[in-house]
């Protein structure tokens, strides 16, 4: 998985660098991950013509990727392709992964010269792939779960909420989530963005550890840790308009539509129930699947 492994880590290094709040991300993006994949593809002594197809391949299916989740994330359409252009990069990687050249050059020299701890010398091989993992997972696995949010209507892409917030500031409100107006509802779940990549890591390093057990407990704790903010975004509804409908957000009319329902609606119970449980399902599985890979 030599080739997977090297790619991965230019998706992850491109979209780290595109999920920062720099605004032209997504064309530094553009130009870190071929650079990355092209200087960790020499430092592992990828040589063969073989090599260089492939990833060249890859670097291109990457710039799709970053091309269709971009305009996913501002869009909120077209979440299929974008999701389709990674899978099509893993899936083919691994399939044609056993042309792929092993691992080597001046990695492995360096790994073995620097008697890293543990028991004996760790492969090239192993330390590209948990590499690429860790990388995917601290940034490329939060632009899968928000793409996925997007597909089903959990989450307001960045235009449409931009466009809410300001309509709210001309009229007034000032366009901050307690208005409700441009309000998402990552807005009343504080932390996700940061919280599920280390909650990723966490289960990929237990599991690798043998710790399934302990791995489980963190899945669990999350629900609990997460419980009191969800009852908290009902009891405010319900304090500030007792008569609105179940799962309407503050100042809602009473009669409109439930739930803070999309697009136009500020966040309500459902909305956010709904984004914690998908987001963090797709978050789950995610990890699993590289703890699977990892194995």
């Amino acid at each position: 998985m030599t080739w997977l492994s090297i790619v991965l880590v230019g998706l992850g290094v491109g979209d780290l660098v595109r999920s920062t709040s720099w605004r032209p991300g997504r064309v530094v993006a553009h130009a870190t991950t071929p650079v990355v994949i092209l200087l960790v593809a020499l430092l592992a002594g990828m040589h063969t013509w073989a090599d260089a197809l492939a990833l060249a391949l890859a670097a291109v299916a990457g710039a799709a990727w970053i091309e269709l989740s971009q305009r996913t994330h501002e869009t909120g359409r077209g979440a299929l392709p974008a999701l389709s252009a990674f899978a099509a990069v893993v899936v083919g990687l691994l399939a044609a992964s056993g042309a792929a050249s092993p691992a080597g050059g001046p990695l492995a020299t360096w790994l073995a010269w620097a008697d890293l701890p543990g028991a004996g010398t760790p492969s090239a091989s192993r330390v590209l792939l948990l590499a690429g993992l860790a990388a995917v997972n601290l940034a490329t696995a939060n632009l899968i779960v928000r793409l996925v949010l997007l597909a089903i209507g959990a989450l307001r892409p960045s235009d449409v909420s931009a466009a809410a917030t300001a309509a709210a500031a001309a009229a007034g409100g000032g366009g901050s989530p307690s208005s409700g107006t441009g309000q998402q509802p990552s807005d009343r779940l504080k932390g996700g963005r940061l919280l599920g990549p280390m909650e990723r890591l966490v289960i990929v390093g237990l599991g690798l550890a043998g710790e399934f057990g302990a791995a489980g407990l963190v899945i669990a704790a999350k629900g609990l840790l997460r419980f009191p903010e969800i009852q908290a975004t009902a009891r405010s509804r319900t304090a500030t308009d007792p008569g609105a409908a179940p799962g309407a957000a503050p100042g809602t009319d009473p009669g409109a539509d439930p739930a803070g329902s999309y697009p136009g609606g500020p966040a309500g119970i459902d909305d956010v129930t709904e984004y914690f449980l998908v987001g963090s399902f797709v978050s789950w599985l995610i990890a699993l699947a590289s703890l699977a890979l990892a194995a």
